[in-house]
């Protein structure tokens, strides 16, 4: 199939065909476009739908734009007829160029570490911004806080061991900070008798 709807009523829609060549040249072989091929969209907000997809349809002049987006994001977001704004993260694949949409910087920064994590891909990324707020997800991750992870839908215990050994490092160092130790009961008790 050569053209692939980009969203219902495709009169009013986009329409997406990039020949499998252009896209396997696109591709840096982690999903990201280099140069980051849609980085930003502000249009009109035409379609919201935040129960089962997670889905909104920006329309930018005249051209309508799917972008996935957590569930932070699209409540953030006024009705269909407001003008918004979201950073944007292209993902694309042999067959599929995506978009994900972000209301805020750190949004966008945890999903694409998200989907760096092997065994993540876009769709649990969503899951899984969409299942804590992101300063929260920032603290389980640095806090090594398992039972915090797992009680996201959708993300299983080996899940959320290779988030945290993946990615505590490296949110301490993008966000500035030092990684932060597991706490356990023994430390917490040597802090409570250190600071008497």
């Amino acid at each position: 199939q050569p053209f692939r709807d980009v969203g219902a009523g495709a009169a009013q829609h986009a329409r997406v065909a990039p020949p499998s060549e252009a896209l396997a040249r696109l591709s840096t072989g982690d999903g990201r476009a280099p140069d980051a091929v849609i980085a930003h969209l502000t249009g009109q907000l035409r379609e919201k739908d935040a129960r089962r997809v997670q889905r909104l349809v920006i329309d930018v002049h005249g051209v309508g734009y799917e972008v996935l987006a957590p569930l932070s994001t699209i409540y953030t977001l006024g009705e269909p007829g407001a003008t918004v704004s979201l950073r944007i993260h292209t993902h694309v694949r042999e067959d599929v160029l995506q978009l994900f949409g972000f209301a805020t910087a750190l949004e966008q920064m945890l999903f694409e570490r998200l989907i760096a994590v092997s065994g993540v891909g876009p769709k649990l990324a969503l899951a899984i911004l969409s299942g804590v707020e992101p300063s929260d997800l920032v603290r389980a991750i640095s806090g090594s806080d398992l039972g915090r992870l797992t009680a996201i839908p959708g993300v299983g215990r080996k899940t959320v061991e290779r988030l945290v050994v993946e990615l505590r490092d490296r949110l301490a160092q993008d966000l500035g900070g030092s990684p932060a130790a597991p706490v356990t009961a023994g430390a917490a008790v040597r802090d409570d008798l250190l600071s008497a």
